[in-house]
């Protein structure tokens, strides 16, 4: 047992050390052939949240169970390997836009101050071009599906570019938000099926209504400041009854995930994965009491694991059954 205990353990410093000298090796490759890539690169992973990959989990993992439930088990591997790719460049160009449109707004607030809009280490121009040049990579990717599934992209590249203008106008951007990182649902369901089911729609509405509730406590990280330099979002107009309202949103996303259950004839492991969910959503009412900024970020990203859980109970039911 020692020896396969001490095996175990080399064999995971091994790899990790593999890693750290492919990655070194890469990067004075780079440092080589293409010194101005090379010296601007770490400006354009921040801009795009790639150190940060949180936003890709809460996108990709409602994007897999879709694509698991429209398969009925394992989805076709090409398709899988679109929406996996898919997700983190469309999460990286909404970065991107997002930046762009903040460009005015991030200097007065702690937490973004130091982006590379703001410290002027990336242009507004580039940033929006590398919105550009990461959807024409989303949609090359896309050719490999089907005529709905194209269509549909339109209407979410749309979306996904309108979220960051529309903090200025409405108190409800989460919303288009939440449509936003949904679109991948019904996307998921076209791709496998050339179809669009009307059970697809309960998934996509639960994951609306769940997304708008982790983006409140997101919003709750900098209300202050949002309220100084005129930006609009959920957890200014919920006030007060910010903590009700996510756990409000909460519950119509269980129903709702409820609701698709039956639809989909989903059994007791995906009711194990709401239980699961249930109560990590206590876990992050706990988290947000107080409404302290780092207890909001924690459960912001919490959510994390809610969407976890519930592909897990998907993947489950569906290898079990």
């Amino acid at each position: 047992m020692l020896v396969c205990v001490y095996s175990h353990h080399s064999w995971r410093t091994i790899t990790l050390q593999s890693v750290i000298a492919i990655k070194s090796k890469l990067n004075r490759w780079l440092e080589a052939k293409f010194p101005t890539v090379h010296a601007r690169l770490p400006d354009f992973v921040q801009l795009t949240r790639l150190d940060r990959p949180i936003g890709v989990y809460l996108l990709l993992w409602p994007t897999l169970t879709a694509l698991w439930i429209a398969a009925q088990g394992w989805p076709d591997l090409h398709l899988l390997f679109i929406f996996v790719l898919g997700t983190w460049l469309m999460r990286s160009a909404g970065c991107a836009i997002n930046d762009f449109a903040d460009k005015d707004f991030d200097g007065s607030v702690l937490r973004t101050r130091n982006r590379p809009l703001i410290t002027g280490r990336v242009k507004r121009h580039e940033a929006l071009i590398t919105f550009g040049a990461l959807c024409a990579l989303g949609f090359v990717l896309l050719l490999f599906t089907n005529k709905l599934t194209i269509q549909l992209s339109f209407f979410a590249v749309f979306v996904a570019a309108l979220y960051p203008f529309m903090k200025r106008y409405t108190n409800l951007p989460q919303v288009v938000l939440g449509i936003a990182f949904s679109c991948g649902i019904l996307m998921a369901f076209t791709a496998q099926r050339g179809e669009l089911p009307s059970a697809a729609w309960l998934l996509f509405v639960a994951n609306c209504l769940w997304t708008v509730a982790y983006d409140t406590q997101y919003a709750m990280v900098d209300r202050e400041y949002d309220l100084q330099i005129g930006v609009k979002s959920t957890a200014i107009l919920f006030g007060d009854a910010d903590k009700v309202m996510i756990g409000a949103l909460q519950g119509m996303f269980l129903l709702a995930m409820v609701l698709a259950s039956a639809q989909f004839d989903l059994g007791l492991w995906f009711y194990g994965g709401l239980l699961a969910a249930t109560g990590l959503f206590v876990m992050q009412q706990r988290m947000i009491a107080d409404r302290q900024p780092e207890g909001c970020f924690n459960a912001f990203l919490n959510n994390h694991w809610v969407g976890a859980a519930v592909f897990a109970s998907v993947f489950l039911h569906y290898l079990f059954n």
